[in-house]
């Protein structure tokens, strides 16, 4: 990292070694999710693309109405909000299937156990792991899990544009810089990261920018921080229920985002959470009250009437 980062952008490795290759340049680290906890573009992605796309290429036309309503519910305002796009698919489809109202609209929606199949093979949960599965297992579903995840990458290309951080984001990297390695922890593609990172100035701080080809977000820490620093150095900044979990998963630290209150959760970090952070007192009781907020912000039981009478949603299991 350079040491003019307001001017002299640093060196950004799009490359899986660059995690475990990473050598610390400070005491304490911090891996800062992107979209929906550090870039204002979670909402407009998934109300604007993957949304419209699932309508479309699932044949959910005649109940389109509570197919946006399901799908908002599971990737923003639940849970499971920042769910993989395959598990949420999956979700999506699973809770259509046991909504009331779409029975009494005659409308069926077939189980796909290649969804299925492909979510719990070998095959890392991406495009890429997508199309070596799809040749190894041929089929109508297949192609239409291609067609549709072609669909949602097409769409944010075309509609996603200026989306830049939320307020008090830049403050924040701004203060860690120096005295914390910071580093994208995102399920994001890189080429996606690296461009708009780059186009709002953020990308200088940043040692590495780890995405969805990179593996998990568990492992992006695992491999860049784990070991390297004690563990109530390491820190992760995330949005939703999985980020909280890869944390818990890795014996880290996190700080919640508030989804609807990112500007104030951003601005706290800064004043209060991140002078905790690095004079050891974040653990414990602060990070457990920082989390019981975050859980009470995102539901776990379902608005609407179920065929099944369980309304309770949980987190699949992340591989």
């Amino acid at each position: 990292m350079s040491s003019d980062a307001t001017t002299v952008p640093g060196p950004v490795v799009p490359a899986t070694s660059a995690l475990s290759a990473f050598v610390p340049t400070s005491g304490f680290f911090v891996g800062i999710d992107s979209d929906g906890c550090a870039m204002d573009a979670m909402d407009i992605k998934h109300q604007e693309c993957f949304t419209p796309s699932t309508i479309r290429h699932w044949d959910l036309q005649p109940i389109s109405t509570l197919a946006r309503q399901t799908a908002l519910f599971v990737n923003l305002g639940s849970v499971t909000r920042g769910l993989n796009r395959w598990l949420a698919l999956r979700q999506v489809l699973d809770l259509l299937r046991d909504r009331v109202e779409v029975a009494e609209r005659g409308v069926t929606i077939p189980a796909y156990p290649e969804l299925t199949d492909f979510i719990e093979s070998a095959h890392p949960l991406s495009d890429k792991g997508l199309a070596a599965w799809a040749a190894e297992n041929p089929s109508a579903t297949a192609d239409r899990m291609i067609a549709w995840g072609n669909a949602v990458n097409a769409a944010i290309t075309d509609m996603v544009h200026g989306c830049g951080p939320f307020p008090g984001v830049l403050d924040a990297v701004r203060a860690m810089h120096g005295r914390v390695d910071e580093m994208v922890v995102s399920a994001t593609p890189i080429e996606a990261l690296a461009r708009e990172w780059a186009e709002h100035g953020l990308a200088r701080y940043m040692q590495v920018i780890a995405g969805q080809e990179m593996g998990s977000k568990a492992e992006h820490v695992q491999l860049a921080a784990v070991g390297k620093y004690p563990p109530d150095h390491i820190l992760l900044i995330g949005d939703a229920p999985g980020d909280r979990d890869a944390a818990a998963r890795v014996g880290c630290l996190y700080y919640p985002i508030l989804p609807g209150r990112e500007r104030e959760s951003w601005h706290r970090f800064t004043s209060e959470a991140l002078p905790r952070f690095l004079a050891g007192e974040f653990a414990g009781a602060y990070q457990a009250s920082l989390i019981e907020e975050f859980d009470a912000q995102l539901p776990d039981v379902v608005p609407w009437e179920t065929i099944s009478g369980i309304r309770t949603v949980t987190m699949p299991a992340v591989k």
